[in-house]
């Protein structure tokens, strides 16, 4: 049998107060750290797909490329109405993930991870 005096296991396992302190807090700042970056990365996909979406407003024939849209078939008012929700989004989500890069900052001292749009 091997000694247990110098086995990994036992070192871990006896670790002082203060090693065991230093290690959870370590395990939930990874997890917060991760998790806030996800979450500013995951409000930069949503910002481009909205201005996807706002460009794809303008596809004015999307179902055929060969015609020509009538002026008549064209409803400005859709148009405004869609775009101005889309830019409602686009603005709630800008400022929501300019808040989470703050806290992120603040928490972690890093380089920004908004991408300015």
């Amino acid at each position: 049998m091997s000694d247990l005096k110098q086995s990994p296991f036992l070192n871990k396992i006896s670790r002082s107060n203060k090693e065991l302190r230093k290690d959870r807090a370590l395990i939930i700042a990874k997890a917060t750290e991760k998790t806030l970056r996800r979450k500013i990365e995951d409000f930069n996909d949503k910002l481009e797909s909205l201005k996807l979406s706002l460009d794809n407003l303008l596809d004015i024939n999307p179902s055929n490329t060969h015609t020509i849209i009538n002026p008549s078939d064209f409803d400005p008012g859709d148009y405004i109405n869609a775009a101005e929700e889309i830019d409602l989004k686009v603005r709630d989500i800008t400022i929501r993930r300019d808040l989470a890069q703050e806290r992120y900052d603040q928490l972690f001292e890093n380089e920004s991870l908004t991408t300015k749009n």
